[in-house]
């Protein structure tokens, strides 16, 4: 200690529990007139207290704000606040007496060093002080402002607790900090609506700082989840996070962090790529390893949601490669087999984004003999969304000729076709009939599926999704190539009415062009069964009508189902 310097003070802590806060505001303000006042008699470093002097000036504006506050000694944070201040101002004294006589037992250079870390203190105390009167939590009794607001509070009191939070947050200590953030993840996770409110009143830029590998633990744990719970719970929230600087330390948590922080902030960054524009980011602060990482060795939790984060930068085209040359393809037939329920389902998804895209994904998948696990894993997985999934990947894989000779010629699988649009959702059903149609099916497999032309037929009379008609005609088409699988069709009275009644001119909720082409395809045998049941259901006038209206495939179709006897009278009369 220097001869000048004044007689130690007690601890900070000891002066907050011996003086009330009107004492200590009372001895703040002693010592700091003392101060404004000494400060223009210093002789040494001028410059410096110049600096200092600006800085005491705008402390006694803030200290008389806050006393003009109502229920400012009330507030906790200053009864721990005013403490330290004070110590700092009467350390501060000590050394503007030395600076007014020139005496520096400790030499320049320390006086200087002195004189800058005070300088940095006052800096610190006018942030937390301005930060406490522009919160407004001082013009707000405790007994309010404190208590965590009940489910019908309104958005003033809401509003008011939070800054309150954040405010405690800033400026307190560990304890005070711990405590904030306590009470907004209470408030968080009790209050589906207050996330949005939270990302509009709170500092959510300084709760990402927190996310800093140099924050204390169990305040950096506070914060992640916080964090997380911010970025999946609303549009708005997600976008401050994004916006403040979140993605790039939550990567850095998701590569780094323990098994449940790495969780947390695989739900936050999901949930942040799953908005387009936001998802673009990932490959500014190297996200693509991270999360291909986080998939082959994370935990279940952080697997499900890094794959999910796969799946939604997957739409962006200027990261698609990077995630070939990453290796993501191994791990996500690796997920399709071990994952989750849910992590297949992202898995699936992301991989019929990049089979979709290009001959480059379509090779890698193969190599990866994705193709036979893809294909058994429609036999076992239970949820539609991601045999849909799986169903896609494979009719891309499919445009591949050797992906195509190893379709058509497995019958297990062909008959999994067939069951899926018996008894699948209509994506189900259209995305098989699409396969079922463009495979080299043998007529055996045709013979296989043919209890699934009834269902054909009647997907041809729904106009959404856009395609499916067009794929359930093409698909029955192929399959009444087999002569069996025609006397079956006419065989089904329920069939035959459907085709008859889209056959109808007045009927304008199907092109004509599909019905005649299965009427076309059940009468290219010359089956004289089959034309007598189209006859007895009423097809004859219909495409008569047809005929006349000069829609094409009708002549035709009319034509053969007169048979050959009256071949050349139609031959005469319609000229194709």
């Amino acid at each position: 200690m220097h001869p000048s310097e004044p007689p130690p003070l007690p601890p900070p802590s000891d002066l907050s529990e011996s003086h009330p806060p009107q004492t200590l505001l009372d001895l703040i303000t002693s010592v700091l007139s003392l101060l404004l006042i000494s400060s223009l008699t210093v002789r040494s470093f001028v410059g410096r207290w110049q600096v200092l002097r600006s800085k005491l000036c705008s402390l006694q504006s803030s200290l008389s704000s806050i006393s003009e506050s109502p229920h400012w000694n009330e507030n906790f944070l200053l009864h721990t606040l005013f403490p330290s201040l004070l110590a700092t101002l009467q350390r501060l004294k000590a050394l503007s007496d030395q600076c007014t006589h020139s005496t520096f037992t400790g030499g320049k250079l320390l006086m200087q060093s002195d004189l800058d870390i005070a300088s940095s203190s006052l800096s610190n105390y006018l942030h937390d002080l301005d930060l406490l009167l522009r919160s407004g939590v001082l013009h707000q009794s405790n007994a309010i402002v404190l208590s965590h607001p009940g489910p019908g509070s309104d958005k003033d009191d809401l509003g008011f607790f939070i800054r309150d939070l954040f405010t405690r947050l800033q400026i307190g200590g560990i304890e005070f900090k711990k405590k904030a953030l306590e009470s907004l993840l209470q408030l968080l996770t009790t209050d589906e609506k207050s996330p949005p409110l939270v990302a509009k009143e709170g500092n959510v830029g300084y709760l990402v700082n927190l996310l800093d590998v140099n924050s204390q633990p169990s305040i950096r744990e506070y914060a992640v989840v916080a964090v997380s719970v911010l970025a999946s719970s609303s549009e708005e929230s997600r976008k401050i996070v994004f916006e403040e600087g979140g993605l790039g330390p939550l990567l850095r948590i998701l590569e780094t962090g323990s098994i449940p922080l790495k969780e947390k902030a695989a739900i936050a960054v999901e949930a942040i790529t799953a908005d387009p524009e936001n998802a673009w980011a990932i490959s500014a602060y190297g996200g693509v390893s991270v999360l291909i990482e986080a998939c082959r060795s994370g935990s279940q939790p952080t697997q499900t949601h890094a794959v999910g984060a796969l799946r939604n930068v997957a739409y962006v085209e200027d990261i698609k490669m990077a995630l070939g040359e990453e290796g993501a393809i191994p791990v996500l037939v690796q997920l399709l087999v071990s994952g989750t329920t849910a992590a297949q389902e992202k898995a699936a998804n992301c991989m019929s984004v990049l089979a979709s895209s290009g001959e480059y994904f379509r090779s890698l998948i193969i190599q990866e003999k994705g193709l036979p696990r893809l294909m058994h894993l429609i036999q076992d997985l239970s949820s539609s969304d991601t045999i849909e999934h799986v169903l896609r990947t494979i009719s891309s894989l499919a445009v591949v000729d050797s992906v195509s000779r190893i379709l058509s010629s497995s019958t297990v699988f062909i008959i999994q076709l067939g069951e899926f649009i018996k008894h699948g959702n209509m994506i189900l059903q259209q995305i098989s009939a699409s396969l079922l149609s463009t495979l080299s099916i043998s007529d055996g497999n045709k013979r296989a599926v043919s209890t699934c032309m009834g269902s054909l037929v009647k997907l041809m009379e729904s106009p959404k999704p856009v395609g499916l008609q067009e794929a359930a005609t093409q698909a029955i088409v192929s399959l009444l190539a087999v002569r069996s699988n025609r006397k079956e069709l006419v065989r089904d009275e329920k069939s035959v009415m459907r085709l008859v009644q889209m056959l109808d001119p007045k009927n304008e909720a199907v092109s004509k062009k599909f019905p005649l082409m299965v009427v076309t395809a059940v009468l290219s045998g010359g089956s004289g069964g089959c034309r007598k049941r189209l006859v007895t259901a009423g097809a004859n006038k219909h495409l008569q009508s047809l005929a006349e209206m000069e829609v094409t495939g009708a002549k035709k179709a009319l034509q053969r189902l007169a048979g050959n006897r009256l071949k050349s009278i139609f031959s005469r009369t319609w000229r194709e």
